[in-house]
């Protein structure tokens, strides 16, 4: 079982990135995804989640900015970011969970540049 999260670099304040999470061994329509993200010397924040309904909830830090989307068809769920602040610069995980069963993705560097 694996979750792997792709599509995070440095970009600059104001710009976007696209994250992605592709599961292997694992069926993303079963679960709820979320998409967590740590900055440095900080805990663990939840960014935003994505049910098997596909309804939504998202952190008041990036609602507004943050889009969170499943594509059970390729196993994946996405994180599309835009407006882009420096406080947005962390370590970005993806995560499934379903009744007390949870799965991490190894993360993804998000930087962002002033």
């Amino acid at each position: 079982v694996q979750l792997q999260a792709s599509g995070g670099g440095l970009v600059q304040s104001g710009g976007s990135l696209r994250l992605s999470c592709v599961g292997s061994g694992i069926l993303i329509s079963r679960y709820v995804m979320k998409w967590y993200r740590q900055a440095p010397e900080k805990q663990r924040e939840l960014v935003a989640s994505v049910n098997i309904l596909g309804e939504t909830t998202y952190a008041d830090s990036v609602k507004g900015r943050a889009t969170i989307s499943r594509n059970n068809r390729e196993n994946t769920v996405s994180l599309q970011l835009n407006s882009l602040q420096s406080a947005d610069t962390a370590v970005y995980y993806c995560h499934a969970g379903l009744r007390g069963v949870a799965r991490w993705g190894q993360g993804t560097q998000v930087t962002v540049s002033s």
